[in-house]
């Protein structure tokens, strides 16, 4: 008789197959469905290396959400650029004391930076949209640690400039991928972003700022003027690092399909006018902060060390009213207040001489640190609104270009009022240009109200 004949149904399955196991024949379908409910599966544990690959893939999107991490992932690499920015504005008198160089000189050194970064950031944002913004990122901190390690070692006025060139490069790669990040990020959990995340990278760029003259200082107390380009190492190591262990990675093929190019951006009028207000703003802003500080140095006698702790009060208040700012929906008064403000800091420096007294320094810094607090978050606001969501990373390259533009005309105006040397004279020549384009700023947003309200509405 062959096996299993005569037995009947639920025998013959207990003879022939193992109870238990899901999927066998002769079990009736409700027990196979029990059973296959009850299965826990054995997970094998992943080899080494893709163990390492999955660690620095980052976490997933759904992990990572809006929190902490990412938020200060995100932000990190936004600090590398307003730390260059404000350190060297303090390292300025002892570069030129070091290569006999004058002011006129040494303002290459800013240009340079912003020159660079100004041509980066709309490539880097571009590239953001198309490859992917965290591998944009962390291309971006290899370069600012080879421009760092090269400053260091530079040996003449040439080649800092040349550093600056690649540190710049370098820097503009974190601020479009960020926003990038934030946009996708965003897509990804089918939710807005909240303000606090959008205010995180204004306001650790306001803070980097304060930073960075007295870490300037510092640093030119204790090693010279050269540490001012050799600390990017450590930072970018730290940027690196917390992008790797924080933030998801780019999905597969994402960006690939290209977006809207840079000429449909600028033919986006609202986005434009957005691009020149910045532009002006930061004309005035980048035009305080170097002839302000040139000034406390070659003409009130104050050192480096001074120089900087005087500029702290103003990033402070700027960091605090940032972070008020990201909360507040209307741009138009935001912008408005803050270009009432910046006529203000450019009158300011008309009554300063080198005998004014340290009260009336340290309310001019308060004041200054105001404006850029409530101008920098309401213009990346607007035009985190007006940009097409496809293009977030060569929208916002672009609004830094623009930044960019203006703190490198500041440069040109500070070395066409001071020459060799910053004097009383030549500060009040500035602050004379100052306050005129801060009325024309007035002026262009006055004029701008009805669009600037809709924005506030998206």
């Amino acid at each position: 008789m062959a096996a299993g004949r005569g037995w009947p149904r639920r025998y013959q399955a207990r003879r022939y197959q193992p109870p238990g196991t899901p999927g066998q024949r002769g079990l009736p379908a409700a027990r196979r469905r029990r059973h296959a409910r009850n299965v826990i599966p054995l997970r094998t544990p992943a080899p080494p290396a893709a163990r390492s690959r999955s660690r620095l893939r980052g976490p997933s999107p759904e992990r990572a959400g809006f929190g902490p991490r990412f938020i200060v992932a995100c932000s990190f690499g936004s600090v590398l650029n307003p730390v260059n920015s404000s350190i060297i504005a303090v390292a300025l008198a002892s570069i030129g004391r070091a290569f006999g160089a004058g002011a006129a000189s040494t303002t290459w050194l800013v240009s340079a930076l912003y020159l660079a970064t100004a041509i980066g950031q709309p490539t880097a944002g571009r590239l953001a949209d198309l490859l992917g913004p965290r591998r944009v990122y962390l291309a971006g901190t290899v370069l600012v640690a080879a421009g760092g390690v090269l400053g260091y070692l530079a040996g003449s006025l040439a080649v800092l400039v040349v550093s600056r060139v690649v540190i710049g490069f370098g820097t503009s790669a974190a601020y479009p991928a960020a926003m990038a990040l934030v946009r996708r990020q965003s897509r990804r959990l089918r939710q807005d972003p909240p303000g606090r995340v959008l205010g995180a990278l204004a306001i650790t760029g306001q803070a980097s700022m304060a930073v960075g003259p007295v870490l300037g200082g510092a640093l030119i107390a204790a090693g010279g003027w050269r540490l001012t380009f050799l600390v990017n190492v450590p930072l970018a190591v730290a940027g690196t690092a917390a992008v790797l262990a924080w933030l998801p990675a780019d999905e597969p093929g994402a960006g690939t399909a290209p977006g809207p190019g840079l000429g449909l951006l600028v033919r986006n009028r609202a986005l434009v006018v957005t691009y020149l207000r910045f532009a002006v703003t930061a004309l005035i802003i980048y035009g305080f902060i170097y002839g302000w500080t040139l000034w406390l140095e070659q003409a009130a006698g104050r050192d480096a060390a001074d120089a900087g702790l005087l500029m702290t009060p103003s990033f402070a208040v700027a960091a605090a009213v940032s972070a008020a700012a990201a909360r507040l929906r209307r741009l138009w008064p935001q912008l408005l207040t803050g270009a009432i403000a910046l006529a203000a800091v450019g009158a300011g420096l008309l009554v300063l001489d080198a005998r004014s007294p340290l009260w009336l320094l340290v309310a001019l810094s308060v004041v200054f640190g105001f404006q850029n607090g409530v101008n920098v978050v309401a213009n990346q606001a607007a035009m985190y609104a007006q940009a097409p969501a496809v293009a977030t990373g060569a929208a916002a390259g672009l609004l830094r270009t623009f930044m960019y533009l203006g703190a490198i005309a500041s440069a040109s105006l500070i070395g066409l009022c001071y020459g060799r040397q910053a004097t009383d004279a030549g500060l009040h020549r500035l602050a004379v240009i100052l306050v005129i384009a801060a009325a024309a700023l007035l002026a262009v947003i006055l004029a701008d109200r009805s669009t600037l309200e809709a924005c506030s509405e998206q």
